[in-house]
């Protein structure tokens, strides 16, 4: 635990580095960052949503120039098509045969942008990305690079022309982070630093190696077994609510999947990492949890009707499972 410890303390410097490259064009938006830094050092794909403006796509763009990784920034409207995101097979008629050209999911770091305006189908191209890391073009599969990460944008008031999510989309991401405006304090630097100030070029200061080894790191942070058995009963609370004294269950029409069990624990040992500790705390859970469940736990109708959100069942589950 000393040598794990010790390794720890030193791979933080890394994450401070990032942490202060970031701040060179963010300002605030610290529960981003992590979040963020949570899905790089996990592979994991994060959803972001915040109403415009709130630099989403700025947040994305400047953890692509903190990392020597390649970066494509893909633009989602209803006329794209799947070809777009994973390339094609052209003809040469010279010499009668097909040649691949691969398209922009080949790259490390994935920004789409306002992944909801694009179609299912082109949605849907990238369900074998995200979860078996690779793409089928004609008749061949193709590895896509290691790390491979999608952070995707999403607008909740905007309706017109959008599409929702599929389920089985959603689900593959690891966390969905909502955000909001900044305060008064916050606001105020943002004017200074666009407004009177020149922008200072943000430095790649990490490369995929030092990841991979920070990601190795991170997998032997400690976790109880009393907490590996808490992350299971939040889940399965989720699922069967009246079993732990809830009355929730006409507001849940599906619980979190079984890949809300695995992420959760592998975020929450993110998080003990980027506190420069090596154990996880139940409070390293409860602060990861929402971003974690919002997106896998399905709403009813009744649910709906009377206004109850994600985060509402969230809480109630908090409340009512017992903490190790």
């Amino acid at each position: 635990m000393e040598q794990i410890k010790q390794a720890i303390e030193e791979k933080h410097l890394v994450i401070s580095r990032i942490r202060n490259e970031i701040k060179k064009e963010l300002v605030g938006q610290e529960k981003l960052v992590d979040s963020l830094l949570t899905g790089l050092l996990c592979a994991g794909h994060v959803l972001i949503e915040g109403v415009p403006g709130l630099a989403k796509t700025s947040a994305v763009n400047a953890l692509a120039s903190a990392v020597q990784a390649d970066f494509k920034r893909i633009q989602f409207t209803p006329d794209l098509l799947p070809a777009d995101l994973m390339g094609t097979e052209i003809y040469r008629p010279k010499t009668g045969d097909f040649v691949t050209r691969k398209g922009p999911l080949f790259n490390n770091i994935i920004l789409a942008d306002e992944i909801n305006r694009a179609p299912s189908k082109v949605q849907s191209a990238l369900l074998e990305a995200m979860q078996e890391k690779q793409v089928t073009i004609g008749e061949t599969t193709f590895l896509l690079p290691s790390p491979f990460l999608v952070l995707a944008t999403q607008n909740p008031i905007e309706q017109e022309g959008t599409y929702q999510l599929p389920e089985a989309q959603v689900d593959r991401f690891m966390l969905k982070v909502l955000i909001d405006y900044p305060d008064k304090a916050q606001e105020l630097e943002i004017l200074k630093k666009n407004s009177f100030e020149s922008p200072e070029p943000i430095q790649a200061v990490v490369t995929p190696d030092e990841l991979l080894e920070i990601a190795a790191l991170v997998d032997q942070v400690y976790m109880d077994e009393k907490l590996k058995e808490y992350i299971v009963e939040l889940v399965f609370a989720s699922r069967q609510p009246e079993k732990y004294g809830m009355d929730i269950a006409e507001y849940i029409e599906y619980g979190a999947s079984p890949r809300a069990t695995i992420f959760l624990a592998k975020a929450a040992r993110v998080k003990a990492f980027l506190s420069g500790r090596a154990y996880v705390t139940p409070q390293d859970i409860k602060v990861i949890a929402p971003d974690v469940l919002r997106h896998r736990i399905i709403l009813s109708f009744e649910a709906e009707a009377e206004d109850v959100v994600p985060d509402d069942i969230i809480k109630t589950i908090f409340d009512s499972v017992e903490v190790p």
